[in-house]
């Protein structure tokens, strides 16, 4: 068999299929969601050994189990499958109890996380708050002064952790005509419709108008305050994206294998959203996250931002956003969402069904990587929290 059948073998299309036009596209992005490096310029996050993982743990019996959601009564397993799930790793205690991976996902291999993304990125700027290099009341405009005449200059670091900026901005995925496809052509994500010298990511964000209201009052989902925050995070430490998550997040948590993020023409980082990791080097974030900022010993974040992170966020703002129908009782705060449920269980969310799940109460992590074939499916977010808490209380 040659390695062009094998490939179509697996996937159920060839290579020469996937364009930078489809690659977030069904069925394309069963595959591109673990090459995005062969789609869009990356840069390594380098992991400390880049040792290969010990085999997995089965999840046997519990993917048997049967689960109710608003779609009826299933299988976990069939579950897993309907939803498009490429990987799912559950960890109790601190311990790998269960591991699943499609037929077409590499064991090991790195995936496209999205949004999840933004979630590191607050971890970066929560270790440059504990040693004093940025201060999260300061205004934008300390860390980036040409945002003087954008919609971010009256903003403080804090709004754009909470995305409770007001900007003139919508997330239109499937919008080709929109200025979020604009966005995503600065970021090299989309084919370039421009000429050769295209907008650059910062530059795009620079154009951003101020919306209506006043900042912090309204949870407004916008990724361009994320990819914003990343450039703060680079000013502030004096580092780039990369480096600066290699020295302050995976060193300091082991991870296993190397990451990689997005960038554009001028290799400015896809803080938003440019993220690919291993699933299990994904969950070993969200054990730091369950052990108030320790891992295996090793203090990576103040437990004080961590419980700030967990539990402080701002109830009012997100009732008046774009959520609130997903987790009522919800809340956002440096990136994560509060789920409002019962142990105050957190999480990431990416789009086509990214989500790391971090429940306290019950001693669980749950990382599910998906390729669904719509960017956001409320039906399935919803169904996709039921099972969390189904497996976490039954772990």
């Amino acid at each position: 068999m040659t390695a062009q059948n094998a490939f179509a073998r697996k996937f159920g299309f060839a290579r020469s299929d996937v364009t930078l036009e489809n690659w977030r596209n069904a069925p394309f992005n069963r595959w591109s969601f673990q090459n995005v490096g062969e789609m869009v310029p990356t840069a390594e996050i380098a992991a400390p050994t880049d040792a290969p993982e010990a085999p997995g743990a089965d999840f046997g019996p519990l993917l048997g189990e049967t689960v109710v959601t608003d779609a009826g009564s299933e299988t976990i397993a069939a579950f897993l499958e309907r939803t498009h799930t490429d990987a799912f790793v559950a960890l109790k205690g601190g311990k790998l109890v269960g591991e699943y991976n499609a037929p077409h996902m590499t064991q090991g291999g790195r995936h496209l996380i999205f949004s999840i993304s933004k979630s590191l990125t607050a971890i970066l700027a929560g270790s440059l708050q504990a040693d004093g290099l940025l201060d999260p009341t300061a205004l934008v405009t300390k860390y980036i002064p040409e945002a003087a005449g954008s919609a971010f200059a009256d903003a403080t670091v804090q709004h754009v952790l909470d995305m409770t900026t007001t900007i003139d901005f919508e997330e239109l995925y499937l919008d080709p005509e929109s200025a979020f496809a604009r966005y995503r052509r600065s970021t090299l994500w989309n084919p370039n419709t421009n000429g050769p010298d295209s907008e650059k990511l910062l530059a795009f964000i620079m154009t951003i108008g101020k919306g209506a209201g006043e900042h912090g009052e309204v949870f407004r989902y916008r990724s361009p305050n994320s990819d914003l925050l990343g450039v703060i995070v680079e000013r502030a430490s004096g580092l780039r994206y990369a480096d600066l998550m290699v020295e302050r997040l995976w060193a300091p948590l082991g991870a296993k294998r190397g990451g990689r993020i997005t960038v554009d023409g001028e290799g400015s980082a896809r803080a938003a959203g440019g993220i690919s990791v291993t699933a299990r080097d994904l969950a070993r974030v969200g054990e730091m996250m369950r052990c108030g900022g320790v891992y295996e010993g090793r203090r990576i974040l103040p437990e004080s931002w961590v419980k700030d992170t967990a539990t402080g966020g701002d109830r009012e703002a997100w009732k008046k956003g774009d959520f609130a129908f997903l987790m009522p009782n919800g809340s956002y705060r440096n990136k994560w969402y509060q789920t409002g449920f019962e142990g105050e269980p957190y999480c990431g969310i990416g789009i086509h069904g990214q989500w790391l799940y971090v429940d306290p109460a019950n001693e669980v992590v749950l990382v599910k990587m998906s390729s669904q074939p719509l960017p956001v499916d409320d039906e399935l977010d919803k169904q996709n929290l039921t099972l969390f808490q189904a497996v976490a209380k039954h772990l």
